[in-house]
């Protein structure tokens, strides 16, 4: 999937239709810190429930629920080993370079998404278009 073509990136007219939707539910099951926790873990190589419950300091059902919405994101999958699972990454190398590419923007950026009033550090959930806040202060559009 690409997410901007190259005829729209020149029209400057993208659709929400041609994939984005799909991208941004990929974002979106990406955007909480502990599943992305579990994914760096999960870099190193398969790894049962305890095993990042004792990794992570989170309890077994935090842990168990994020595993099952990495799962349904097609992110991870679980094999039976005895009594337990082991969890590892289903697409590893393109995951590791989503996550790496994430790093770099954040870099350029000087990690200023944090600072986005709606989006950024210590927001709650994903806001309406209508609910949007502006990114610049009152003080600058004087």
């Amino acid at each position: 999937m690409t997410m901007i073509s190259d005829d729209r990136a020149a029209s400057g007219s993208v659709s929400v239709e041609g994939g984005l939707t799909v991208a941004a539910a990929l974002f979106h099951g990406l955007s909480e810190p502990t599943r992305l926790a579990i994914l760096q873990h999960l870099t190193v190589g398969e790894r049962r429930v305890r095993d990042l419950t004792e990794h992570l300091g989170l309890a077994q059902s935090t842990v168990s629920a994020h595993l099952g919405c990495l799962r349904e994101c097609g992110l991870v999958s679980s094999r039976p080993d005895g009594r337990a699972s082991l969890f590892s990454l289903v697409a590893s190398p393109e995951l590791l370079d989503v996550l790496a590419a994430a790093e770099r923007l954040l870099a350029t950026t000087g990690n200023r998404v944090a600072l986005c009033p709606n989006y950024g550090v210590g927001t709650v959930g994903n806001s309406e278009p209508e609910d949007l806040r502006s990114h610049r202060s009152e003080k600058s559009e004087l």
